[in-house]
């Protein structure tokens, strides 16, 4: 007997698969066609265009929620400068990563130069200095992309970063630099230098979340271009829509796709179901975490893992837990309060007596750190 006759049509054979293009579901893929954008992008090729002309480009803010496209609209307009120019120097930092001045320039050497410092250290002043110099010999204008710039607000190395920028004529003639600052956590009111608020005066950007109808034409574009025919009903893209929009975060839709396909592929269908949605969706919606915990510092996790032991705590209870392990003062603490999503109620003389409690599930918190582990 054929098996190829008695296979049921709507399984699918153990070497085949049901995405035509796995890559645009990457939640790194640079598509071709940035959608729903197009007024954001003028934007930013408005505050670049004296740099085309020899000048400094304009200081630019990016203001929105995460996943609603600031980090794409960046790397769209720096492929598009590096393609047509050769004095623009695009520098995309991730804060998260990089969060002190020196870090910072590290990152600009490196792409300026085309290699790292030299392994046996080098000062800030020494990395500064060639920086600026290489800019002004080279007639170069530098363009640095400060992602996620609130991770500078710690002990004000933002203040630091976008002083040295910024300035840096005033000690190398010749030198232009502009900065394009990137932030999600709205909420994070943080008063500049004074010296610093003369030079920056960013033009302001915003990135508001997605309409439902965008929404569903960014999933349906991705899941027609990823996938073969068949695979997404109308009503199966509707639920994903659905999912994305409760979440307020577009990555969640484009980790959704990926994810309810490969749910499918385990059953063997060569169709997505509700329930692959369904089973997907709540794993997607955590994709805020998973980025977060990525970039935490060791103290940053302590703090992290001690809030979700509890439900919630007093402030002065999780502080003194945190203190005793690290050593570390309120400031920082309550810095990271910030970063890690922490909800505050009640009152209190500097937070002491307040209530804190995670925004997150505490045990998918748990869970996430002890993979990490």
């Amino acid at each position: 007997m054929n098996p190829e006759k008695t296979r049921k049509p709507d399984l699918l054979l153990w070497e085949e698969t049901i995405f035509k293009e796995r890559d645009l579901f990457e939640l790194d893929h640079l598509p071709e066609h940035f959608l729903h954008r197009e007024s954001q992008m003028n934007s930013l090729k408005f505050c670049i265009r004296p740099a085309l002309q020899g000048g400094r480009a304009v200081n630019a803010l990016c203001l929105g929620p995460p996943g609603t496209g600031k980090t794409t609209a960046i790397f769209k307009l720096f492929a598009e400068i590096e393609s047509h120019s050769s004095k623009i120097i695009p520098v995309h930092v991730n804060c998260q990563m990089d969060s002190t001045r020196y870090s910072v320039f590290y990152q600009i050497y490196k792409k300026i130069f085309e290699h790292s410092p030299p392994s046996s250290g080098i000062s800030f002043k020494r990395l500064f200095e060639k920086v600026a110099q290489e800019s002004a010999q080279r007639e170069m204008v530098l363009v640095v992309a400060l992602d996620d710039i609130n991770y500078l607000f710690h002990e004000k190395e933002v203040d630091h970063v976008l002083y040295s920028l910024l300035r840096a004529h005033e000690t190398c003639p010749g030198a232009r630099m502009a900065v394009i600052g990137i932030m999600s956590e709205l909420s994070l009111n943080y008063v500049l230098d004074p010296r610093v608020v003369s030079v920056f005066q960013p033009e302001e950007i915003t990135f508001p979340p997605y309409s439902r109808a965008e929404i569903r034409d960014i999933l349906g574009r991705r899941a027609q271009m990823g996938f073969y025919p068949g695979v997404i009903s109308e009503e199966i893209l509707e639920e994903m829509v659905d999912c994305t929009e409760r979440y307020g975060d577009l990555r969640v839709g484009i980790d959704l796709l990926k994810r309810a396909g490969l749910s499918a592929e385990k059953r063997a269908s060569r169709s997505i179901s509700s329930q692959d949605v369904a089973g997907s969706c709540d794993r997607s919606r955590l994709i805020h975490l998973t980025y977060a915990l990525k970039s935490l510092k060791e103290d940053e996790i302590r703090v992290l893992r001690l809030a979700a032991e509890k439900k919630s705590w007093r402030a002065g209870e999780l502080f003194a837990s945190f203190h005793g392990q690290s050593g570390a003062g309120y400031t920082r603490f309550h810095e990271i309060l910030k970063l890690i999503n922490a909800d505050f109620t009640g009152e209190g003389e500097r937070g002491r007596s307040r209530v804190i409690s995670v925004r997150y599930d505490p045990e998918e918190i748990i869970s996430r750190l002890g993979e990490d582990a």
